[in-house]
């Protein structure tokens, strides 16, 4: 009796958290709507023990780097500026006098350091590592090998050496080389000119735009800032600038004034809603399964995964333990898992209103330092049924294919059919 109450609560509980709406999610922890520019979280799930008499001895990853501060001088410019001008006219309210401040002190903090990774960014990292080594630490024995690879981006270079120096500091046998080179950005960033001009004509699609338009809550926004509701009207693109202040309010979390100040407080529950909304539209029709871009933009990533096919298939022949590691950005990071459907993120919805009703969300995929992991197992030196799990920012997460062990899939069954799924993509 007492088995089946405790069975009926977890049953109650379960069915609670599964109600939980993006909306919900949102509200009860703001940060998750910076999309993006989410920092890192602690991953909370539990790993599902191995298969019996199985052990770790490879890692293939991809992950993007670490918290960084805004990329462009313009979104941290544009939301300044404009209550600068509005200011030197008299026209600010108290409010809006606050927030210039503010906005005054974020921007000196970026002056310089454009795109450049933040001391929580390396924190990241290195707590990534820690994870990983103290998680599948039969990897790491003795003098394994682990190969890194950055794209040529000196956030993904620092976020790399980061890793690294945490996995030596646990390990200083550990045989390590390390890159960022032009030499293979084919994979590790590819630069695919056909898919990337949809992307950007999708962007500007009327679609998009009026999905954007249907959920502008820019106006009130501004008019808690700014007084003079004509001013607002005649010289100001209210749209604009919420989008760009937003950015910024989102960015402060991974930054060191985190801990000081915070732009949250100048807008609304339904209009922080609304700004993550349209985003993860923008994020979907851009990087996802969409129909609206023939379901293609996955298939950007296809040299990245056969990379990782190609060197776990090498890997898998070693006698030694051994680790591929890549540092990029999430702009791979979405497409792949997209293209793989890592626990159903592959999948096609024609009309973006029903995004976050179907639990699509970006802030799930790549936040900073977002990360897969591949983590392979076996018996013994030579075992034909190599087996493995894939973690989604270090929790496990499913594939689209069959198993008699979940979480863990055999690697033949991974490698048939995603071979088959590259080999039948026309480009």
């Amino acid at each position: 009796m007492r088995k089946f109450t405790l069975y009926c609560i977890f049953a109650c509980l379960s069915s609670v958290i599964m109600a939980q709406t993006p909306k919900d999610e949102i509200k009860k922890n703001i940060f998750l709507s910076a999309s993006n520019l989410m920092a890192y979280p602690i991953p909370t799930g539990l790993l599902t023990p191995a298969p019996k008499g199985m052990k770790p001895f490879y890692i293939s990853h991809y992950g993007r780097h670490g918290s960084r501060y805004l990329a462009n001088s313009h979104e941290y410019d544009y939301p300044y500026n404009t209550l600068r001008h509005a200011d030197s006219l008299g026209m600010l309210t108290e409010l809006g006098k606050n927030v210039l401040l503010r906005l005054d002190v974020i921007r000196q903090e970026a002056q310089g350091r454009l795109g450049e990774l933040t001391p929580l960014g390396h924190e990241q990292q290195c707590k990534i590592a820690r994870r990983m080594f103290e998680r599948f630490p039969e990897v790491f024995e003795g003098d394994a090998h682990i190969d890194a690879k950055s794209t040529v981006v000196i956030r993904c270079i620092l976020s790399m050496e980061s890793f690294l120096q945490q996995l030596v500091r646990m390990n200083p046998a550990l045989k390590i080389t390390h890159d960022a080179s032009q030499h293979d950005m084919y994979y590790m960033n590819q630069n695919d000119p056909m898919l990337w001009f949809r992307k950007t004509e999708l962007d500007a699609s009327e679609p998009f735009l009026q999905f954007c338009r249907r959920h502008d809550l820019s106006q009130p926004l501004l008019q808690r800032l700014v007084s003079d509701t004509a001013f607002i009207s005649h010289e100001l693109n209210a749209s604009r600038f919420a989008y760009t202040f937003f950015k910024v309010a989102s960015n402060v979390q991974n930054t060191e004034l985190r801990k000081h100040l915070t732009l949250y407080d100048a807008f609304t529950d339904e209009e922080i809603y609304s700004n993550w909304l349209r985003e993860n539209a923008r994020f979907y029709i851009g990087f996802a399964n969409c129909p609206l871009n023939e379901g293609v933009q996955p298939y950007s990533q296809r040299n990245l995964l056969r990379q990782i096919i190609i060197e776990a298939d090498s890997c898998i022949r070693q006698r030694k333990p051994s680790a591929s590691l890549r540092f990029g950005h999430e702009t791979m990071i979405m497409p792949l898992v997209c293209l793989l459907n890592l626990n159903g993120y592959g999948v096609q919805i024609a009309d973006i209103e029903q995004l976050a009703r179907r639990g699509w969300c970006n802030y799930k995929i790549f936040p900073m330092a977002a990360n897969i992991q591949f983590v392979f197992y076996r018996r013994h030196v030579g075992d034909n049924d190599v087996v493995f799990k894939v973690l989604l920012n270090e929790n496990e997460a499913t594939l689209p294919l069959k198993t008699d062990m979940a979480p863990y899939y055999h690697w033949r069954d991974f490698r048939d059919y995603y071979l088959k799924l590259l080999d039948a993509y026309k480009h």
